[in-house]
Formats: structure tokens, C-alpha cells, sequence
């Protein structure tokens, strides 16, 4: 299970005061009016031992971005070096999940177990496509595209590092 988790990511840079346009990553964008601190990733890579935590100063919404002024950040050239990072916040600060409800992040590194027991190959990423998300999974041959529904996803156990799996007709050849 992750223990950073995706919370949007800076855009641009809005304005001279070194505030910056963030694209929201979160089910509830609201949720950043209630985060104090973020972590941003400046390796690009999750690899946090080079992440830089930043207080919140302010937020408030464009359209459908979040405009975030950090503390201490007062110049927008302070902000050039942040344009497409993400930010994290900590999962103790994260959105409480109700029973059987997972992040989306947490389904990343799984094993995809077949019907009969077999690997099909570990889950690499997650896309959404609006209608439901979509497990990418990198199988020995290639990345097999899995839909997250019922008559697809058996069984969901990402604490304990799977997913079970009943493949349609023809979700190979694709």
C-alpha cells in the first residue's frame, strides 16, 4: 500500500505572488480547502526522499483548477521549477475509505491471478476512463488492459498484493 498519495498536479504558474495552478487528482477537490501540508515530488519518479513538504497557504478554484499559494513562496520565478510535479499528502491526512474501498494507488505493484491460479502479470497502472477505471497489467508478452468491473475483477485484495481475475473472450488480442 502506498503511504504518499496523489493529490493533483502543478500546472503553471498564476500570476506574479507564486501562486500555481494545480489539476486535481483527488475524487473531491474541495478536499484541499482542509490540507495544511503537501509533499511535492521533485524527482518526477515517487521516489520521496527527495520530496519537499509545503505548508498551504490559500487556496481557491479557477474553473476546474485549484489555485494553491505555499508559504514562503512569494515570486512566481520560485515557482517555474514545480510546473508538472504532483503533490501527496501523507494517507493518515488522505480521505477516509469505507470497507472494501481502496485508492487507486494501492492497486499498483499486484499480481493479477487467472481463474485456474495462474499469474497474468502485475499491475503497472490504473486508467480512468469515466465509466470505470482500468487496471494496465504487464504481462510477459505485453500490457493487457483490464476494466474494473464486477463480471471482470473477481476478487480485490490489494493488502495483500492481488487481484483475481476472470478474463472476457478476446481481452488478449486486443
Amino acid at each position: 500500500m502506498q503511504e504518499k498519495l496523489r493529490v493533483g498536479t502543478i500546472v503553471t504558474t498564476h500570476g506574479l505572488k507564486g501562486e500555481v495552478k494545480v489539476y486535481p487528482t483527488t475524487e473531491d477537490p474541495d478536499r484541499f480547502f482542509d490540507l495544511k501540508k503537501v509533499w511535492l515530488d521533485l524527482s518526477g519518479s515517487g521516489d520521496f526522499s527527495k520530496a519537499v513538504q509545503l505548508t498551504i497557504e490559500s487556496v481557491r478554484f479557477q474553473k476546474n483548477m485549484v489555485l494553491v499559494k505555499f508559504e514562503g513562496y512569494d515570486d512566481v520565478d520560485q515557482m517555474m521549477p514545480f510546473r508538472k510535479k504532483d503533490l501527496y499528502v501523507d494517507r493518515k491526512d488522505a480521505i477516509p475509505l469505507k470497507e472494501g474501498e481502496y485508492f487507486q494507488g494501492d492497486f499498483i505493484g499486484c499480481r493479477v491471478i487467472l481463474e485456474d491460479d495462474s499469474v497474468l502479470g502485475e499491475v503497472t497502472g490504473v486508467m480512468e476512463t469515466g465509466a470505470n477505471s482500468v487496471f494496465v497489467v504487464k504481462t510477459d508478452k505485453k500490457d493487457v488492459l483490464i476494466p474494473y468491473i464486477p463480471p471482470v475483477v473477481l476478487e480485490a485484495k490489494p493488502e495483500e498484493g492481488y487481484l483475481r481475475v476472470h478474463l472476457l473472450p478476446g481481452l488478449l488480442d486486443l
